[in-house]
C-alpha cells in the first residue's frame, strides 16, 4: 500500500496571497518526503481561486530540485488545453530533471469556464482526450513519430529531451466515464478514482463500477489493474481541528460543483462565491463517512475502506482551502510516524493470516 499527498493549492479568500498558497504546497511536499510518503500529486486549474496550480509539470520541475526520492505526479494535466508537441517536450524535460520520478496523470477536464478561455469547446474534450491517448505513447517512446487525427495533427517530429523512465513515465487516467476508464484498463494504464465525501456505501459502489470496467475489458481488477484513491482524511483528538479540516473539504466541494455545473458566482470576476448546496453533507455526516477523528479511528476507517475498495495507492488531500499550514505540516508528520506504519502493519498481518 502506497500513500501520497494531493495538493490542490486553493485560495479561500484574499487573506491568502497566491505566493503563500504556492509556497505552502511546496513546503508540504518537502514534509511529505521527510515523513515517508511515496508520492505528491498536483492539480491543474485556471482563472479562479479553486486551484492556483496552472501547470503541475512546472510545479514538479521546481519541487524536484527540493526533493530526492518522492514520486511527483500530475493530477491531472487537462489534455484538451495543451498543444501536444509542447506537452510531450515538457514531459520529457520534467522526467529528466526529476531523475525519473514523474507520474503522468491525465484527464479531459470538466470546468467550462477554463475551456472557454483557452478557446476549446468542452463538448469536444472527450474526443480530444482520446487522440492525446494515441499520441502520448507514440511521442514518448518513438524517436520520430507523426499523427493525423481530427483534432491533433502532428507532422513527423522528434522530442529532443527523452524521458528517463522507459518506455515512458506511468500514465494515470482519471475519468467518470467507464469507456475512458476501460481504455485505460486495456492499455495497461493506471487509474485514479475518488469517492468524494462518501462513506463505505460509496466505496462499495465505486468498487462495483471498477470491477465492471475491468471485467468488460477482459481484466481482473485486483490482478491486472493498478488504481489509486483520492481521499479526504484527518487525524486529531481536537474536534475544532477536525471541523476546520471538514469545513475546508466542504469548501472544496462547493466550489468544484459550482464550476462543474455552471452555477459559479463571483463578486469580482475571480473569487468564486462559496454557496451551500441543497445536497451537501453536514459535519456529522462527513465525520461518519470519512477517515477523520482520533488516530485509531482514522486507522480503523482507512482499513475498512481498503478492505472494500482494495486500491494500491491512497492520496490524502492535505492542501485544502485556508487550513492552517503549521497544523497541516504536523498532520503530515503524524501520518508518517503513526498512521501509515500502523495501516501497513495491519495489512501485512492480514496477508500472512490469509
Amino acid at each position: 500500500m502506497e500513500f501520497g499527498v494531493f495538493l490542490l493549492a486553493q485560495q479561500r479568500g484574499y487573506h491568502q496571497t497566491s505566493q503563500q498558497v504556492i509556497h505552502n504546497s511546496i513546503e508540504q511536499t518537502v514534509m511529505a518526503e521527510q515523513a515517508g510518503f511515496g508520492s505528491a500529486w498536483y492539480a491543474e486549474h485556471h482563472f479562479n481561486n479553486y486551484s492556483l496550480s496552472p501547470s503541475p509539470l512546472m510545479t514538479i520541475a521546481h519541487v524536484a530540485a527540493k526533493t530526492k526520492k518522492i514520486r511527483l505526479g500530475t493530477a491531472v494535466c487537462i489534455l484538451p488545453l495543451y498543444h501536444p508537441a509542447r506537452l510531450l517536450a515538457e514531459i520529457g524535460f520534467v522526467d529528466t530533471v526529476s531523475n525519473g520520478r514523474l507520474d503522468l496523470g491525465v484527464g479531459s477536464g470538466y470546468q467550462e469556464f477554463e475551456f472557454e478561455r483557452f478557446g476549446v469547446n468542452i463538448a469536444d474534450s472527450g474526443a480530444i482526450f482520446n487522440e492525446f491517448l494515441d499520441v502520448l505513447p507514440m511521442g514518448l517512446s518513438q524517436k520520430t513519430f507523426e499523427y493525423h487525427g481530427k483534432y491533433l495533427d502532428i507532422p513527423p517530429s522528434s522530442i529532443a529531451v527523452r524521458c528517463i523512465q522507459q518506455p515512458a513515465p506511468p500514465i494515470w487516467i482519471t475519468s467518470g466515464n467507464p469507456v475512458t476508464l476501460g481504455r485505460g484498463v486495456r492499455e495497461n494504464h493506471n487509474l485514479f478514482v475518488t469517492a468524494l465525501l462518501g462513506g463505505n456505501e460509496a466505496m462499495t459502489s465505486l468498487r462495483a463500477r471498477l470491477d465492471k470496467v475491468a471485467e468488460d475489458n477482459g481484466k481482473n481488477l485486483d490482478n491486472d489493474v493498478n488504481f489509486g484513491l483520492l481521499r479526504c482524511a484527518y487525524a486529531s483528538d481536537k474536534k475544532a481541528e477536525v471541523d476546520s479540516y471538514l469545513d475546508n473539504a466542504r469548501f472544496q466541494r462547493r466550489i468544484s460543483e459550482s464550476l462543474k455545473f455552471r452555477r459559479a458566482q463571483t463578486e469580482d470576476g475571480y473569487m468564486v462565491q462559496e454557496v451551500p448546496s441543497s445536497t451537501e453533507l453536514s459535519f456529522d455526516e462527513m465525520r461518519h463517512n470519512l477517515p477523520v477523528g482520533s488516530v485509531n479511528q482514522v486507522i480503523d476507517k482507512m482499513l475498512q475502506e481498503i478492505s472494500i475498495l482494495k486500491p494500491k495507492t491512497i492520496a490524502i488531500q492535505t492542501q485544502l482551502g485556508d487550513f492552517d499550514q503549521k497544523t497541516m505540516l504536523k498532520q503530515i508528520e503524524l501520518w508518517g510516524a503513526k498512521i501509515i506504519p500502523a495501516i501497513r502493519k495491519e495489512l501485512a498481518e492480514l496477508t500472512v493470516a490469509a
